[in-house]
């Protein structure tokens, strides 16, 4: 069965920004000169936390809804990418992409697997 390539993008791009924002925000902690600085790194990341789980959850479904073709991981996928967008809205514009790509990857994702089980029952 083919895979989306939609689904696959999104996944990549998730995967990357995941990456990002792990790093940015444990690299503040650890860069903190002062005790203040180290106060103002520890709130900020507590507040983008939330944030990351979703997205990270997000993409670990977006990979699955990717590499197994099921409708269901890709739906999932695609409204922790959105709860994650509002869960931290100065960043959804760096999570939206990915849910657009992934809601659109669902709804193609139907008719890839119509196809495909079409295509079987005629072999």
């Amino acid at each position: 069965m083919k895979k989306s390539k939609l689904l696959i993008v999104s996944s990549v791009l998730g995967i990357l920004y995941s990456m990002y924002i792990f790093a940015h925000f444990t690299g503040a902690l650890s860069t903190a000169g002062s005790d203040s600085e180290l106060i103002g790194g520890a709130i900020a990341t507590a507040l983008v936390t939330p944030h990351m789980v979703i997205v990270v959850l997000a993409t670990i479904f977006n990979v699955l809804s990717a590499f197994q073709s099921k409708r269901g991981f890709a739906l999932t996928s695609a409204i922790l990418y959105v709860v994650g967008a509002v869960a931290f809205i100065p960043y959804a514009g760096f999570v939206i992409p990915m849910a657009i790509l992934t809601f659109i990857g669902y709804a193609k994702l139907k008719k890839m697997v119509v196809h495909s089980n079409y295509q079987s029952q005629e072999e």
